[in-house]
C-alpha cells in the first residue's frame, strides 16, 4: 500500500521559512518524479514545484528563488524548503508522486496546512 505523510506545515509570520516534509512508503522512491502542490481556499489546485528521479527541479514563477525542492532517496522523503514566506503562500500543500506504470494512479498525501501572516 503507497503511503505518502506530510509534515512541516504551520503558521509563521511573512518572512519566515518552513520546511515541509513527505515520507513515502510502498513503492520503489527513487525511480519516481514526485512534486509539490497547494490549494487556497476557494482556488484550484496548483503546481509548486517538481523533481524528477534524476533529481531536476522545476518551479512555479510564484515560488522561484524562495521554495526549494529536494529527496533523499535513502530516506524515501522528500522536501519542500520555503523561504521569504508571503501571506499569498498560505494554502494546503499536498505531496505528490507522479505515476509510472499505467496500472497506477498519481498518489497524493493527505495535505498540510501552511498560514502566512502578513
Amino acid at each position: 500500500q503507497v503511503q505518502l505523510v506530510e509534515s512541516g506545515g504551520g503558521l509563521v509570520q511573512s518572512g519566515g521559512s518552513l520546511r515541509l516534509s513527505c515520507v513515502v512508503s510502498g513503492i520503489t522512491f527513487s525511480i519516481y518524479n514526485m512534486g509539490w502542490y497547494r490549494q487556497a481556499p476557494g482556488n484550484q489546485r496548483e503546481l509548486v514545484a517538481t523533481i524528477s528521479s534524476g533529481g531536476s527541479a522545476n518551479y512555479a514563477d510564484s515560488v522561484k528563488g524562495r521554495f526549494t525542492i529536494s529527496r533523499d532517496n535513502a530516506k524515501k522523503i522528500m522536501y519542500l524548503q520555503m523561504n521569504s514566506l508571503k501571506a499569498e503562500d498560505t494554502a494546503v500543500y499536498y505531496c505528490n508522486v507522479e505515476r509510472k506504470f499505467s496500472y497506477q494512479n498519481d498518489y497524493w498525501g493527505q495535505g498540510t496546512q501552511v498560514t502566512v501572516s502578513s
